[in-house]
C-alpha cells in the first residue's frame, strides 16, 4: 500500500529486455535508506520488488502484463521517475490509499498554467471514466492528485509548484504517457453497486460464472 507522496524522483540507469520481460536498474538514495530485498518500491505509480541493491541504486523485475499495461515500457536510461517505498504501519497518511496497481495509461493532452499552478488535461481509457468524480482522488504516475475537470474522455489535474519540483510531473508536456491508478475506495463503491443491481435479477449461472465460480 502506498501513499501517493513521491519521496524522490529517481533515475533509470539501466533497462535490460529478456523477452517480453525487463529488468531496471534505478539509481536513488532516500528510498534505499531502509531498504530490504523483496520490499516494495512504487515506480511511476507501479508497485515493484527489489531483486537486488546498493546504497545508491536498486534492481526490479517488470514481468511482461506489466510491461504491456503501463507506461514503463517508454522509459529508457536516463528517464526520471517518480519513487515512494510502502507506507510504513506507523506513518503519517498524507495522500490517498494507492495500490501500486495501475488501472490503465493515460495520455497529457493539454498543459496550462494559472496563477501559482499548471493545469493537465489528460485522456483516459473510457473504462476508467466510471471510477473518477469531480475532486476526488486519483494517482498519476503515482502523484496523490485532486480531480479539478472530467468530460467524456478526459480529466483535469492542477499540480502547485511543490509538486512540479518533487515530482517528474512537472516536466510532462502534451503527448506524454503517463500512469493512472483511480481511487481504490470508488472501485470498491463502483464494483459493489453493479454486483447489487446484478443480484437483484436472481442470481443466474452467468452472474456465478462472471463471479469466479465455475
Amino acid at each position: 500500500m502506498f501513499t501517493g507522496i513521491i519521496e524522490e524522483v529517481g533515475t533509470v540507469e539501466q533497462m535490460r529486455q529478456t523477452g517480453d520481460a525487463i529488468v531496471m536498474a534505478i539509481g536513488a538514495r532516500r528510498v534505499l535508506e531502509d531498504v530490504r530485498l523483496g520490499d516494495s518500491i512504487a515506480v511511476n505509480g507501479v508497485c515493484l520488488t527489489v531483486t537486488s541493491f546498493t546504497d545508491r541504486r536498486f534492481t526490479v523485475d517488470v514481468m511482461p502484463e506489466t510491461v504491456k499495461a503501463t507506461a514503463l515500457k517508454t522509459l529508457k536510461p536516463g528517464s526520471k521517475v517518480n519513487l515512494e517505498r510502502a507506507m510504513a504501519a506507523g506513518g503519517r497518511f498524507g495522500g490517498h490509499f494507492v495500490t501500486g496497481h495501475v488501472d490503465g495509461v493515460g495520455r497529457i493532452v493539454r498543459r496550462w498554467p494559472k496563477a501559482n499552478a499548471v493545469y493537465y488535461e489528460i485522456e483516459a481509457p473510457p473504462p476508467l471514466r466510471p471510477y473518477m468524480i469531480y475532486k476526488g482522488s486519483v494517482a498519476v504516475d503515482g502523484t496523490s492528485l485532486t480531480i479539478f475537470g472530467l468530460s467524456e474522455r478526459t480529466f483535469t489535474i492542477s499540480l502547485i509548484p511543490h509538486t512540479r519540483e518533487a515530482t517528474i510531473l512537472g516536466e510532462k508536456q502534451p503527448g506524454d504517457l503517463v500512469n493512472i491508478e483511480c481511487d481504490m475506495i470508488g472501485k470498491y463503491v463502483a464494483t459493489f453497486l453493479a454486483a447489487k443491481e446484478e443480484l437483484s435479477s436472481g442470481v443466474t449461472s452467468e452472474f456465478l460464472e462472471r463471479h469466479g465460480y465455475k
